[in-house]
């Protein structure tokens, strides 16, 4: 695990606008609101879905990992946009328990 000392060299060097998508991963995180991704308990049995869709990250994950490209998946589910991917990506990277949970729940069903 990093300390905030040896990551503070690093959060220097970033970029303006890397140090803004910083702090707002921060605050996503600290908050548990994710931009575009949403849980609502009865709808996909409350699993994190793109805005108001129904197409949950798992999802969007699982069909990634098993090959399918972002322009595939804007093709295949045209009420997704470039940045709804992003946010599905973001989110998945910082809840991978989360999402791996629900694919094996998903995969035995």
């Amino acid at each position: 695990m990093m300390t905030l000392q040896q990551l503070q060299s690093q959060l220097l060097a970033l970029s303006v606008d890397e140090k803004a998508q910083a702090i707002n991963l921060l605050v996503a995180s600290l908050s548990d609101r994710w931009p575009g991704i949403k849980k609502t308990s009865g709808v996909m049995g409350g699993d994190a879905c793109v805005r108001q869709t129904r197409i949950p990250v798992w999802l969007l994950v699982s069909l990634r990992d098993q090959g399918a490209t972002e322009a595939y998946l804007l093709e295949d589910y045209p009420d997704l946009t470039a940045t709804d991917l992003a946010n599905a990506w973001l989110y998945a990277d910082t809840h991978v328990d989360e999402i791996a949970a629900a694919i094996q729940r998903q995969a035995a069903a």
